[in-house]
Parts: C-alpha cells; sequence; structure tokens
C-alpha cells in the first residue's frame, strides 16, 4: 500500500516536469516548388515573384509589360491612322489630314502605304516583345525557385583574378577555383 501511495506521488509530482527547451534554432523554411512557382507566373505575370519572395522583380516584370503594350497601342493607332486616310484617298475625298490645303497632297498614296506597313510591322513586333516579356516572366520565376533550393557555401568558390606583371607591363585575367573537403 505505501509503494502505492509513493507512486502515485512520484506520477503527480511529474505532472510538472518538462523537456529543456532546445538550445538549436530551427527554422521551418518550406522549399519552392518551381513548377508552382512557373503556374503562378503563367496565371499573373508577377506572382511567381511574389511566390519567390523576389518582389523587387515585380515593378520591372509589369513595367516591361506595360511599355510594350504601350508601343502596340500607339503604333496601332498610328497604322489606322494612315490606313483610314489611304482608304478615304481611294473612295475619292481629299479631305485627310495628310492632304494639306492646296491640290498637291503633302504624304503621297505610296508614302501612306509604306506608313501602314512600318506601322503594322512595329505593331507586331510589339506583340513578340510583350510575349517575350511574359515568357522571362515564367523562365525567371521558375528558375528562382530552382536556384532558391541550392546551397551555397565557403566550400566551393570562384573568384576572379586581375593581375597586373609591372615588368611587361600587361595585365592577366583568371579565375581561381577553391573547393574545400
Amino acid at each position: 500500500m505505501v509503494k502505492n501511495i509513493y507512486l502515485a506521488i512520484f506520477f503527480l509530482l511529474s505532472i510538472n516536469i518538462f523537456p529543456q527547451k532546445d538550445s538549436l534554432n530551427y527554422s521551418l523554411e518550406l522549399a519552392l516548388r518551381p513548377s508552382k512557382s512557373a503556374f503562378y507566373s503563367a496565371v499573373v505575370p508577377g506572382l511567381g515573384q511574389l511566390y519567390n519572395k523576389k518582389y523587387w522583380k515585380i515593378p520591372i516584370v509589369y513595367g516591361g509589360l506595360a511599355t510594350s503594350i504601350y508601343f502596340y497601342r500607339k503604333n496601332n493607332d498610328e497604322y489606322h491612322r494612315y490606313r483610314d486616310a489611304y482608304k478615304r484617298r481611294l473612295a475619292g475625298f481629299s479631305d485627310d489630314e495628310f492632304f494639306g490645303n492646296n491640290l498637291n497632297p503633302l504624304i503621297s498614296n505610296d508614302g501612306l502605304i509604306r506608313a501602314q506597313n512600318t506601322y503594322k510591322r512595329n505593331k507586331e513586333l510589339s506583340i513578340l516583345i510583350t510575349l517575350g516579356i511574359y515568357i522571362l516572366n515564367i523562365i525567371d520565376a521558375n528558375v528562382d525557385a530552382h536556384l532558391k533550393q541550392y546551397n551555397l557555401n565557403e566550400n566551393l568558390s570562384i573568384k576572379p583574378l586581375i593581375e597586373f606583371d609591372e615588368i611587361h607591363s600587361n595585365s592577366s585575367f583568371s579565375l581561381c577555383l577553391n573547393f574545400n573537403l
């Protein structure tokens, strides 16, 4: 009976015993999934960079897309301006903005055709540049998520060396590869 009392007291007193706090700092950092990052960037440009926590790249993505879309719209407006003037001239009107005040036009029909072709080419080029920036956004998010998993330490390093030879007055460029085991 006394043994059971001692055992009960031991268990009641041991309830307040906790293990020591771990002295090592562990950070639970979840590995980024490159496919998820690329998918986010494909759905909304810049969202993959947000997922990778590279916030400074988001304005670059939107700046590039906005610039190329601006030039697309500008070239499209100019293309339609010259096209409408050319179509009015073919219909027999002489009241377009490129005709001028007298009977001689400021820009000939051939000039209007060349301007149309130039602005059409620039418009199509702007579409390709917009598509290229969009694809680069996806590739950047994917590669950045891959490289975040890469372990960088001091055991492997490459340093560029520039040495100046004072005797011959020339310089040499080389790479120094350090590998520590």
